[in-house]
C-alpha cells in the first residue's frame, strides 16, 4: 500500500513537471530578431558547395559580387515554419530590386523530399542547399534553426541572426549594411 502511494505521488509529480515544461515551451517567446556575435563577423564566409534540392549545385564562392542571405532551416522546426511567409515576402521584395539580395535556404537535418514538399505547399522559389553531413552548419557555428547569415558581395560575413526574422527587419538590416558598405 505504501509503495503504491509513493509510486502514485511520483507519477503525479512527474506529470506536473512535464506539463509545466510543455506550457513553458508553448508560451515562450521566440529568441527574436537580433544579431549575435560570432568570430566569423568581418571574416570570409566558410566555403559552401553542396547539391541543391531538385538538382544542381550551389557554390557560395561563385556568388561574389552579390549579397547573399543564408537561412538555416528544417521543415519540422516550428519557428522555421512561422518565419517562412516572411522570407517569401523578403525574397519577392528583393527580386524586384536592381541589386537585390539572393536568398538561399540551407537544409538542416532534413530530407530532400520533406523540404521539397514544404516549399511546394508554402512557396519560395530560391535554392535549397543540402547539408547532409552537417558540415555547413558546423562551419558557420549554427546553434539552432532558424538562423540567418548575411554575406556581403566580397564574401565576408556581415551579420548573424538567431531566431525568426521578419521581412521588415531583414529588409531594414540589409539596407543598413548596404549603406555601410557603400559609404567611403
Amino acid at each position: 500500500m505504501r509503495n503504491s502511494r509513493i509510486a502514485r505521488n511520483v507519477a503525479i509529480a512527474t506529470s506536473v513537471v512535464v506539463l509545466a515544461f510543455f506550457v513553458l515551451l508553448v508560451t515562450a517567446k521566440p529568441r527574436g530578431e537580433r544579431g549575435i556575435s560570432t568570430p566569423l563577423l568581418g571574416n570570409p564566409a566558410p566555403a559552401v558547395s553542396s547539391p541543391v534540392v531538385g538538382g544542381g549545385n550551389f557554390d557560395l564562392a561563385r556568388r561574389k559580387g552579390s549579397w547573399v542571405v543564408l537561412n538555416f532551416f528544417n521543415s519540422t522546426c516550428v519557428p522555421c515554419r512561422a518565419e517562412h511567409p516572411q522570407l517569401v515576402a523578403f525574397e519577392k521584395n528583393q527580386s524586384t530590386q536592381d541589386n537585390g539580395v539572393e536568398l538561399v535556404t540551407v537544409v538542416n537535418d532534413d530530407s530532400d523530399a520533406a523540404v521539397a514538399a514544404f516549399f511546394e505547399k508554402n512557396g519560395g522559389d530560391w535554392p535549397k542547399v543540402t547539408d547532409p553531413d552537417g558540415a555547413i552548419a558546423v562551419a558557420f557555428g549554427v546553434a539552432k534553426v532558424p538562423e540567418t547569415w548575411v554575406i556581403d558581395p566580397s564574401g565576408f560575413v556581415r551579420l548573424r541572426i538567431a531566431g525568426e526574422v521578419t521581412n521588415d527587419f531583414l529588409s531594414a538590416k540589409m539596407a543598413e549594411l548596404q549603406r555601410e558598405l557603400a559609404a567611403p
